[in-house]
């Protein structure tokens, strides 16, 4: 019998495809890994401060980096001068809303030039201030600074310094607590107190720049809340 034609062995797909490179004279195309991207997150200095809650997304809100302007000891009085604004505003606030609204002490404010707290009320919240005798106004922010002075000078450790804590007046000893509310507080208890201080505080400050705003800009806040026209701004510093 003839020998059957010899058929021709296949070469599997593989070998067929990196023969025909070499054949040419061309190298084999290399894997290429794909580059795997690292994403470098940027920590912020006021990460795992107090104040973070649902306002911000409980996350740090700080757009500007102020946080990170200087040292730890530049971030501690940023939160000092935070909590004493809010502190402030939360007292002027309650202040303007007891001004608007007619409640005064009995008798005379100075006796020396015969004004009256009744007569005080009468007016609007910064005609109040003016109302008020020079020596009042001394009385006032010389108690101002008597505070100032106590928290600056008489609190140790310093709240810029290792150790102390941003808002603490613990040195003013039972004027900042008189009724003694905090000795009772457990830990977590004045961890939350804490919180709502400040965010009370923020609130504040939006407040009574909106008050201020609405009362010598009329119209500016869409509220229906009648807000009496009165004097400038600059008015308690003339």
């Amino acid at each position: 019998w003839p020998d059957a034609p010899s058929q021709p062995t296949p070469r599997p797909p593989m070998a067929l495809s990196l023969a025909s490179p070499l054949a040419c004279g061309l190298a084999a195309p290399a894997m290429v890994r794909p580059a795997v991207q690292t994403r470098h997150v940027m920590m912020s200095a006021a990460d795992g401060m107090e104040g973070i809650s649902h306002e911000t997304g409980m996350k740090t809100w700080d757009p500007l980096g102020l946080a990170d302007l200087g040292s730890p000891a530049t971030l501690a009085f940023f939160r000092h001068a935070e909590l004493k604004h809010c502190r402030v505003a939360m007292a002027a606030f309650v202040g303007w809303l007891v001004a608007v609204s007619g409640v005064h002490f009995p008798g005379l404010c100075s006796f020396s030039e015969g004004v009256s707290f009744e007569d005080i009320s009468k007016l609007t919240p910064l005609e109040q201030w003016a109302a008020v005798p020079a020596l009042g106004k001394a009385q006032i922010l010389l108690a101002i600074g008597i505070i100032e002075h106590n928290s600056e000078w008489k609190i140790k450790p310093h709240y810029m310094a290792a150790g102390g804590k941003p808002g603490d007046l613990k040195g003013l000893k039972s004027f900042w607590d008189p009724a003694g509310l905090t000795s009772k507080m457990s830990a977590a208890k004045l961890e939350r107190q804490r919180l709502s201080e400040l965010k009370n505080g923020r609130a504040a400050m939006i407040g009574i720049i909106s008050v201020l705003i609405a009362h010598n800009v009329p119209g500016s806040i869409p509220l229906p809340i009648n807000f009496p026209a009165g004097p400038s701004l600059i008015l308690p510093f003339q």
